[in-house]
């Protein structure tokens, strides 16, 4: 059976939306996602905005602690929420932005490199081949090492270092798909390549690996907070999960909560971004388990 590639996105979904858990998580997610971008521009406490009177606030219901700084505040009396929503700002942007980019580039050059089996294909693979084997980390800490990272430097960075995996994917669900009997028709209807790929294979395919790559902007999400710990992220004095523990480093056991609340966040937001991605991975598994 060959599954509408109109309606394969909202079966997916409608399978994953059985599960209370996921309509939680999907509910949760969108509240964070909302509370880092709106509140922050909103409230009257700014993430830069330093009170060396108020420094070393401590959480609340903590010993000393302020209503006006619920999470507390760090070495410079800057508000630790307000920080912290704003790191997860840029965590978000960064993650979306980089899956994005690479989901799409890495699709088109796998389907290209399925349909052109022959040195285009070869090309291609070596390239993917030559690319996985740079660890990120090493290929971030190269190109953002010699200049000043920025959010599209980095974002650009992490596109680069993660389209080779979306090509290799792509290309073997290609091979599949071109020998069809729909990709034949066309082809004696008098469709070009072009045609086929943009109108009728990537429908298909794309669908499928994107909802995959939400576990990717988890990953991305966490190598930026890495770029960051390491001076190679989004620089200060804008808030970064990476550059708020950094910082708070030499803190650790006076001030334990600078470095923790970044963390929690992070975490909260990982957990919630890897179950969502889980769930629809178990659902297009159980879905083309019964088209095929």
């Amino acid at each position: 059976m060959k599954l509408e590639d109109s309606s394969l996105s909202k079966k997916i979904f409608y399978d994953s939306w059985q599960n209370n858990f996921f309509k939680f998580s999907v509910i949760f997610f969108v509240f964070i996602c909302l509370l880092a971008f709106i509140y922050p521009e909103i409230s009257e406490i700014k993430a830069e905005k330093m009170n060396i009177k108020s420094k070393f606030l401590p959480p609340i219901f903590f010993e000393g602690f302020s209503w006006t700084h619920i999470l507390g505040t760090d070495q410079l009396g800057r508000d630790m929420l307000m920080r912290c929503l704003v790191g997860l700002r840029f965590s978000l942007i960064i993650g979306f932005a980089s899956v994005f980019i690479m989901l799409l580039f890495g699709c088109l050059v796998g389907i290209i490199s399925g349909f052109k089996s022959s040195w285009v294909d070869v090309i291609i693979m070596r390239i993917t081949d030559a690319q996985l084997s740079i660890p990120m980390v090493i290929l971030a800490i190269s190109i953002l090492g010699v200049s000043r990272p920025n959010l599209a430097s980095i974002i650009l960075v992490l596109a680069l270092s993660g389209w080779p995996l979306y090509a290799r994917v792509s290309r073997s669900m290609a091979l599949i798909e071109r020998d069809k009997e729909y990709v034949r028709g066309a082809r004696i209807l008098g469709a070009n390549d072009f045609r086929i790929i943009f109108f009728l294979v990537i429908p298909i395919i794309l669908p499928p690996i994107a909802f995959v790559s939400v576990l990717d902007i988890a990953r991305m999400m966490i190598f930026e907070a890495i770029l960051g710990f390491l001076g190679l992220g989004v620089q200060p004095p804008t808030p970064t999960f990476g550059n708020i523990i950094a910082d708070a480093r030499k803190y650790l056991i006076n001030a334990w909560w600078i470095a923790t609340m970044p963390g929690i966040f992070l975490v909260i937001t990982l957990v919630t971004l890897n179950f969502i991605g889980t769930t629809l991975e178990k659902s297009k598994n159980k879905i083309f388990g019964e088209g095929i």
